[in-house]
Formats: C-alpha cells, structure tokens, sequence
C-alpha cells in the first residue's frame, strides 16, 4: 500500500475506485488486438485523463495519444509524451500558437474539418517557423464535426495550399455506433461501413496526389471492428482502459471487465421504496443510458451487477435507488456503481482511489480538468 493511500474501509463517499487488476487486463487486450489487427494504437486521454494511466498503456505499445483540450495536451506534453494528436479543432490564435510552437521540440497533430480553421494554424505555423501536421476529418455518419466525403477532396486540396501544414491524413469519430440500439452484430457493421468510408477517402486523396500516411478510426463501440478494415493504420479507442455501463448494454464489454465504478454510501432511508444514496449528478455525471433511463448499475457485493436494484434518478448531491434489491440496503452501507460513461465521471473527480480487491493500492489524480 503506498504512503498516500487510505485503507478501503476509511475512503470518504462518494469515491471514484479503479480496479486496477482489470485496468491491466483491459490495457492488454486492446494492445494484442492492435498488433493482430496490423493498426498502431493511440488511446484517447479524455476518458483516464491521468499521466499514471498513460504511461501503462505507453508500456503495453501505445505509440501515442489523443486528445480533446489544450489542457490535455499540455499535461501530455509536460509529462514528457511528445507524440499527440489533438482532435477538437483549435481554432483560438492562442492555441494555434500554442500547436505551433510545440511542434518545434514534438509532434502535435491537429483534427481540421475546414480551410478556416486550418488557415488560422498555417499563420501559426509561419510565424513560428514551424510545421504543423494536420489530419482531416470525415463525417461517416455521426453528423457532428468533419468533411463530408464528397466534398473531400476539394477540402484537402485547399488546406494542402496551406503554408506551414503538412495534410497527412485522414480521420473519423464513428460516435453513432453508440446510439444503435441493435444487437451487436449491427454495431460492428456501422463500424465496418464507416471505416470502409473513411478508407475509400483517402484512397482518393491519394489518386489526387495527396501522401495521406494516417487513416484513423476511433471509438470504443466500433473497438473491434473499424480498426480491421484494410487500409487502417491508427486506432484511437479510449474508453476500453475501463469500460463502462454504456460499452456494456452496446456488447462492447462484459461486466467483468467494467474496472471504473464509484463507491456510495446509503445516507436516507426515508420510505420502503427507495434508498438515498450520496453519489449524485455530481459524482456520476448527467450522462444517461443509452439504454433506458438509468445513471449507473448498482453491483452486488461479489462485483456482479444487482439487476434488482435500479439508480433511477439523481440530484446534485443525492441519487435514488429502488426495486426489490434495496431491502438489503440499510443507513451506512456501501454500495459500488458502474458509471454510464467513464469519461464524464473521470472529469468529475480530482482524486481517483486505485483498488486491488479491497486494498487501496495508490491515489492517483485527473489532470487537464475543466
């Protein structure tokens, strides 16, 4: 047990536990299926958003990281992981100058979906005598950010005119593999279509002339699916570090492997058809089920999960738990919930309790927090 870590027994609720056994487990298969599928791996930060996470996954084979914030990348950079690639279109002069200069002493590669935005890095670029890779994203059907391919190729070939950028791929966040509600079969094919998308794209490009090195797939419902496509090279699943109860109801993971819950403790029980728990909105987030309308799943003492209670709403500093399971639940008992959305719940929490069974093993804290 290391000198900052608390015994189990004493952590103060609500705390955020992971398990780090499955942690470890979770890092290696994603690190094998990576090698088998021919792809490089680059997890996203956002969803452990802690250096101590990222240099195990650095040792299992990552060649590098994703990330959405300047905050991220800063702390990335500072840690001494000079390999990034920033996914959420800096389009502030200040982070354009910041993506310049530290392209002088690393590499940091943008996300761009436009002329404009990419426009503002080449000033960047310039001024600071840098060169600034930049990887152009595809829409392959979340309809959020990103080129539509058709209009591709015109796309690149402006931003390639670009003084000071290097075009050196392309991207896709294929984010509406999450919201099918299908069986799983259905899941990894809308990820096989979108990265076939995505591939035929920079095929494309590079009839057009363009040396599109990177195609980049990333999410953690299309985990193992978009990365086998040929003509992928780069993954970037970050969710797979712990799962969580979203990746569950999608089939991307089983229970077992879920390695992120938060600890509560039973604090009311002010009628026969509920228990109040201290874990809230502002443990677990406001992140809802993409299965139904729950806020997290309650596991039973074992680690299995107690279908028989439900987290069915949640305030603030309070979240409410019935069904027939909270019978067993009294004032002062603990329960352990798998989060909806390990992201979410990560950024909440500036320190995190790393568990082995019930021995606190380390304290570690999240990094580039909002």
């Amino acid at each position: 047990m290391t000198d900052n870590a608390a015994s189990f027994d004493m952590i103060e609720t609500p705390a955020l536990l992971i398990d780090r056994p499955q942690m470890m487990r979770n890092i290696s298969m994603m690190a094998d299926f990576a090698t088998d599928a021919g792809v490089v791996l680059r997890p996203h930060f956002k969803t452990s958003k802690m250096i101590e996470v990222a240099r195990l996954q650095l040792q299992a084979g990552a060649v590098g990281f994703t990330c959405a914030t300047l905050a991220e990348a800063q702390e990335l950079l500072a840690a001494g992981i000079n390999d990034v690639f920033w996914a959420n279109a800096p389009s502030s002069r200040a982070k354009a100058r910041f993506v310049a200069e530290a392209n002088l002493t690393a590499r940091v590669a943008v996300g761009v979906d436009s002329v404009e935005l990419s426009a503002v890095l080449s000033e960047a670029a310039v001024d600071a005598g840098a060169e600034i890779p930049v990887i152009l994203e595809i829409d392959t059907g979340l309809a959020r950010t990103g080129v539509l391919p058709a209009r591709a190729a015109d796309v690149a070939a402006d931003i390639a005119a670009l003084p000071g950028i290097l075009l050196d791929g392309v991207y896709m966040h294929e984010g509406q593999l999450a919201s099918i509600t299908g069986d799983r079969n259905e899941v990894v094919a809308a990820g096989v279509r979108a990265s076939s998308t995505l591939v035929a794209v920079a095929e494309q490009l590079r009839e057009s002339d363009h040396a599109i090195s990177v195609v980049s797939v990333g999410s953690t419902p299309g985990w193992e699916s978009a990365p086998r496509v040929t003509g992928v090279t780069e993954a970037r699943a970050g969710t797979y570090v712990f799962f969580d109860a979203n990746q569950l109801r999608l089939g991307s993971a089983l229970s077992a492997q879920c390695a992120l819950t938060v600890l509560s403790t039973v604090v009311s029980s002010p009628a026969p058809d509920r228990r109040v728990i201290d874990a809230g909105i502002k443990a677990m987030s406001s992140d809802r089920s993409n299965r139904g309308d729950t806020l997290g799943l309650v596991t039973a003492p074992a680690g299995v999960l107690a279908d028989n209670i439900v987290f069915e709403r949640a305030y603030e500093e309070h979240g409410i738990l019935n069904g027939t399971g909270i019978d067993a639940l009294g004032f002062g008992n603990r329960v352990r919930i798998i989060p909806n959305h390990a992201c979410g719940v990560v950024n909440m929490f500036s320190r995190v309790h790393v568990v082995d069974g019930n021995e606190v093993v380390g304290i570690w804290n999240p990094v580039g927090r909002h």
